[in-house]
This record gives structure tokens, sequence and C-alpha cells, in this order.
């Protein structure tokens, strides 16, 4: 009698037995396939963990699966495999990992039929088409578009390089100008090269060679390039022979707006098909590509932290892109970082790895000192480019117009003059971080969080950028009813205000969270400020990561001293990168680039240090001091959270949490730090605290982890709050 061993995404530490529905063949059964079972009075959908003949529940307890719903495994050997690794890693039940493995459409007792694709091409009555007028700019950007393309465009990357792509190309294909052609299973058994490859200096050759000489096994590398090095080139010369050797890639980016750029790189580069995963599709778009992907039709994945679950049936090659990015770390649920499974997905299944970043992590930095991983570097821009030049500004006595000093708003005048972009970086929306009666003192503070509320001008809405709640401004304090209230503080929405009435003239374009929720506006306005239409460009991190914008000459970070006093270890590096990667925005073609940074503080250690655009240099001081502070990579880290809606609940569970873990002998070489209330208390009308582990050894960490959850779960006071553990936790916050 065949015993399917089923996970269930519950989060219990366990799996579940359920027999074999009668009639049903064992041999066509599977781990890796998904099962239709009751779990109490509900009926979910699980993954077969194990096929076995025995049980420890007696048969008669035992109930049916209600459904096979594959003919053939999900997930393969490999991802099972990584998947249990990530489970036992990070502490996480085994049920709730796969669930996060699979795209949402998989995790629903649905059909899924494969929904038919389709590419777009341009008629012969297309090619001779005249120029079309101004006002139909979509309809004329497809025609650009389909034009650089003979072979036609599908209907997935239209997606992602024209968003609301469809009603023109119907006009289009009413005037018989494009037609639409089902698309065939891509043929992947040659590469048919789009575009030759770049010739590349001696720093990116070495950088290629050392990859591509060790591409039948497992080889971690970091290539570290200075800002606008050319990695992305190195990534696609060396793609090019994993290609040829009909290997599948995958690039692993930390942010959506990066996608679109890079998938037009790799688009018009190779004639293969590439999936794409990340959270703008919608979960029928997303099953469909893992599908893809399964298959082995797709050839490229590309993808943010989720996409390294991917199923690749013949894996050659894993790039991580700024894996330095906080951002491949998951912070809720199944805590996973997607860059340290990648790592060792990799070296599990045998196929070279590449950390890509002009700031490094220092982990990643520490792992190439000690030979884990090979370091390439390349310190030079790539072609005629040169490295900005960075000053600073001390606002100290300075006037201050929304936060824009005279000297940085006389620059700004002279690269607009010059036909310039100029790129200023304010890492906080809205338009005012708090509003304040100026008779009484009372500020705008959110009722169900330790935080103001942000002004957000152009709506007329509070907002707390914490927990989502949201009101209407207050005509009136609430307090003592004056009229007098005044907006403190800059935001995004505030500067932008500014900008405008200093240059009427100019076209200013601001890229934020809130101007860029809906979908296709990321790409829109990434695509006016590539090609040079918006000439003052603000934003927030979203500007920051990886872009490129030839034609930035002056780039100015408006308040840089936020970042610079904070109690997480990690805000130094932190920043550092943050300075380097947005002054790495500038000078990126034949114009040379100009870095100004605002601040109160221009004696700060850290900010002389940026000046000399050395990272290798500031991270090698940063080391030193995490060393001699015991802190990561020196040490291993856990967190364990608990919040509640009474205050003391969260403290008492930690509290006996904590005693639990002293009394265990595996308790000997770990620290307990705390419990202590977490540095936001109270958040969406929770009340938070947290319990950190430490642990000069990684062993050390996870004996005790082993013995001590258990424990914990069992614990009466584990019912009073929600809790979770976070394994090498990137957010102290």
């Amino acid at each position: 009698m065949s015993i399917l061993q089923v996970a269930i995404a519950v989060p219990l530490r366990q799996s579940f037995d359920y027999l074999l529905k009668d009639g049903v063949d064992p041999l066509s059964v599977s781990p890796g396939m998904r099962v239709l079972v009751s779990f109490g009075r509900n009926k979910v959908v699980g993954i077969i963990e194990k096929v076995n003949d025995t049980s420890q529940v007696a048969l008669s307890r035992l109930k049916p699966v209600i459904r096979i719903l594959d003919e053939k495994p999900l997930l393969n050997e490999q991802l099972m495999w990584l998947c249990r690794w990530a489970s036992e890693y990070y502490h996480h039940p085994l049920g709730e990992v796969f669930s996060a493995a699979l795209p949402a459409r998989f995790r629903q007792d649905k059909p899924f039929q494969t929904p038919q694709s389709y590419t777009w091409q341009l008629t012969e009555e297309g090619r001779q088409a005249p120029a079309l007028s101004k006002r139909a700019f979509r309809q004329a950007a497809l025609m650009q578009q389909l034009q650089e393309a003979p072979q036609g465009m599908a209907e997935s990357l239209l997606d992602e390089v024209l968003p609301h792509w469809k009603p023109s190309m119907r006009s289009l294909q009413d005037k018989g100008w494009v037609s639409q052609v089902v698309d065939e299973p891509a043929d992947n058994t040659q590469l048919k090269p789009v575009q030759p490859n770049y010739d590349l200096n001696d720093a990116q050759k070495k950088a290629v060679d050392a990859v591509t000489s060790c591409l039948t096994g497992y080889s971690a590398s970091l290539l570290h390039g200075v800002t606008g090095s050319g990695k992305t080139e190195v990534y696609l010369q060396i793609v090019s022979q994993v290609l040829e050797r009909q290997g599948q890639v995958l690039m692993l980016v930390p942010e959506i707006g990066l996608t679109p750029q890079l998938l037009q790189r790799f688009s018009s580069r190779f004639d293969v098909s590439i999936a794409v995963f990340h959270s703008g599709l919608n979960d029928t778009e997303r099953a469909k590509n893992w599908l893809l992907v399964q298959s082995g039709e797709a050839r490229i994945i590309m993808g943010t932290r989720s996409a390294v679950f991917a199923v690749m049936p013949e894996p050659g090659l894993i790039i991580i892109d700024e894996e330095h990015d906080l951002s491949f770390k998951q912070q809720d649920g199944f805590r996973y970082s997607a860059r340290d499974l990648a790592i060792v997905r990799a070296r599990h299944e045998g196929i070279p790895v590449i950390l890509g970043s002009a700031t490094p992590s220092l982990e990643s930095l520490m792992n190439a000192e000690q030979g884990r991983y090979q370091l390439l570097e390349l310190p030079e821009r790539a072609g005629s480019a040169a490295q900005p030049s960075m000053k600073l500004i001390d606002l100290k006595h300075q006037k201050l117009d929304e936060g824009l000093s005279q000297p940085l708003l006389n620059k700004i005048h002279e690269h607009v003059e010059q036909q310039g972009q100029v790129l200023l970086f304010l890492n906080r929306r809205g338009f005012a971080p708090t509003l304040l009666c100026h008779d009484c003192g009372w500020v705008s503070h959110c009722q169900r969080c330790d935080s103001h509320m942000t002004m957000h001008q152009a709506s007329r809405r509070l907002r707390c950028h914490h927990c989502g709640s949201e009101r209407n401004i207050d005509t009136f304090c609430p307090t003592c009813g004056s009229a007098d209230l005044h907006a403190i503080g800059q935001g995004t929405e505030r500067t932008e205000s500014a900008l405008e009435r200093h240059f009427p003239n100019t076209r200013i374009t601001r890229i934020d969270r809130d101007t860029t929720r809906r979908k296709g506006a990321m790409e829109k306005k990434l695509q006016d400020a590539e090609s040079g239409r918006d000439q003052i460009l603000l934003g927030t991190q979203l500007l920051a990561k990886g872009h490129h914008f030839p034609n930035v000459t002056l780039v100015a970070i408006l308040d840089s001293d936020q970042g610079l006093f904070s109690a997480d270890f990690r805000s130094a590096e932190r920043m550092a990168q943050l300075i380097l990667q947005v002054s790495g925005r500038a000078g990126r073609a034949e114009r040379p680039g100009e870095v100004l940074i605002q601040t109160h503080h221009p004696e700060h250690e850290l900010l002389q240090s940026a000046l000399c655009q050395d990272y290798r240099a500031l991270s090698s001081a940063l080391l030193k001091e995490r060393e001699m502070l015991h802190w990561p990579p020196y040490s291993y880290l856990a967190l364990l959270r608990a919040e509640a809606p009474r205050q003391a609940a969260p403290m008492q569970f930690l509290s006996d949490a904590a005693v639990q873990a002293s009394s265990l002998p595996a308790s000997e070489n770990v620290m307990l730090l705390g419990p202590v209330p977490a540095p936001m208390e109270k958040r969406a009308g929770r009340y938070r605290a947290q319990l950190l582990i430490q642990s000069e050894g990684r062993a050390s960490l996870h004996a005790l982890l082993s013995v001590w959850l258990p424990m914990i779960e069992s614990m009466k006071s584990a019912r009073q709050v929600r809790w979770s553990l976070d394994v090498d936790p990137q957010d102290m916050f």
C-alpha cells in the first residue's frame, strides 16, 4: 500500500500521511507532484514529499488523497532539495517553503490552461508606411520597436517595454501594417545572435575568461565593477557561451524597475525565449512563464527574488545583479535570502554563480578575501566615460528653499542650460514628513504606529508609510482648534513644487512609489528619463539602482544626514552603498559628471571617505570595525520577533523563550541580547518586541535553534502573540 507524505502550507513543522486513492497506479505518483487533500474541514493543495509503504499512523486513521493534480512533478529533485535545505536553514515549515516556491495559480485546485501566445511583426505594407502624426505617439513607438525586431516581438516582451500597447496595436492591425503570428515552441538547438558582442577592455576580458573557463562546475565569482564599468556586457558575453552549451541562465535583479531595461538588452542580443518573474505580473502570466522555464523552452530567466525557485531542467549559470541589495531578503512570512539561496543552488547543481555590484556587501567581500569567491574587478568605466567629481555642500548657515541650497540651484541652472540632465535624490516621498500646529505643538501622529503621518499635498491626505492608514489633512488642530498648521520637513512632492517654481520651462519628472503605482507607469517614466525628454529627474531609491541614464551630468543627494546616525550596525555600509550607487548615475557617457552632496556634517568620516570613491578602502575599514565589535560577517545572528495587541504580551513571551534557551546545553556558545521593545514599538496597532540571538559559529546558532523552537511552540505565552524567527536578519527595525 502506497503512503503519500504530503507537505501542506500550514505553520506546522511536519508533513502528513495520506493513502493513495484506489485505482491509481503507484508508479504514476512521485515527489514534487501536487495533490488535493482534506485537512481539517478544508480541502487544500499539498506537495508530495515522499512515497512510502509504511506510516507511523494507523492505516485506519489515514485519509485518501482526493485527487492527483499533476501528470508529472512541478518541482524536480533539485528544487525539492533546495526547498528542504531552505526549510532546515531558516527553520521554517517545509509546506510553506514549497508554497512560496510555486506561483499562486499552482497553489489552487484549478485547472491551468497555458494561454496561446503570439508574436507581432510588420507587414510589407507596414514597412512602407508613412510617418505617423505626433498625436499617435504610442503607435509610432510600436512601429519603431517592430522595425528594430525584423523577426517580430513576443507579447511578453511588448508587455515589458511598452505597457498598454494592445489598443494601439489593434489600430495598426486595422490599417494592415502589422500581423499576428501564433508562437511555436522556441527552437533552442542553435543560438541565433541578434546583435554582435561589443569589444571589451582588458579587465572585462579577464572577467569573462575567468568565468567561462569553469562553466562545467561550480564556481562563485564576485564581479566588483565601478558604476558604468560595463558589468552587463560581461554578463552578456558569458551568457552567450552558456547558451551555446545549451544551458539555461537565471538572472536575479533586486527591483522590478530594472527588469525592462535588462530585458531589452538581453532580447536584442539573443534570439531565445526569455521568461520574466516579478510582482508586476498577474497570476496567469507567472504560471505561464513558470511552465516555459520548466519545459526548457525559456533559456533565460529574469526576475526578482522569487525567481530563485524557477525549475530549470538544464541549469547553466546564475547571475545576481546588485547582490548587495536589501530587496533580495524576504522580510515577512518565509524570510529567505534569494542571494544566499542562489549560491546554495549553484553549488548543489554544479554551475557557476556571479555576484555583481559596484558596492558589494561586506559578507561577499570577506568571502572573496578568504578565497570562497574569486574576485573579478572592473576598476574603470567602459569606453571614454570617466568617474564623476564629487563635492560636499555644507548646509550650515545656508538659506534653504524646500531643501534646495543656493549653490545647488546654481549648479542645476548651469547643467540645464548646457542641455545636461540633472538627477536629484531624496529618499523621502510625500510632501512633508509631518504636520505641526504652530500654537500648541501638536503633530500628525499615526494612531496605530509610533510614527508621524506624512502629508501628501496633491491628494490632500495624511498617510502612514508604515501601516498604510490615511485620513484627510486636518484643517484645524484637533488639540487646540488653531488653523495655524505647518508642513514640516521635505519630501519629493514638496521638492518637486519648489523645482517647478525655479525652473518653469524645464521638464521635471518625479519617480517614487506615489507616481509609479499604476501598471506601466515606472517603465514609461524610465523611458522618458533615458531618452533625455525630462531634464530634471527627482526621486527616491527607485532611481538609484542600476539604471543607465546617459544624459545625466549632475547628480545631487539632497539630504545625506538621515543615514549618518543610526542604531543599526549596518547603517554605515548601506549609506556608503547608497551614495556611490546614486553618484554612479552621473557622467556615464562622453560628457563628464558631477556629484553634489548636501549635508550639515561635511566633516563626517563616511562622507569624506565617499568623496574618494574608493569603496574597497571604505569596506576594509568597515570590516575591521565589524571584527572588533563581533558583528556579522564575524558572527551569526537570528532575530526572534513577537507582536500582540497588548503591550506586555510580546515581552513576556520573549522573556519565557530566553529562559528556555538559557536552560539548554546548546546555549553555551550563544549570546542572547534582550528582549527589548522594537525600535518602532507600536506598528499597525500591535506592540512589538524582539530577542537577538548571536553566535560566533553558524553551527552553534543552528544547534540551539533546532532544539529551542519546538520548546517555544509549546509555551503557553506563545499562544498570546504572533511570533516569527528571522535567520540572518537584514532589517533590525
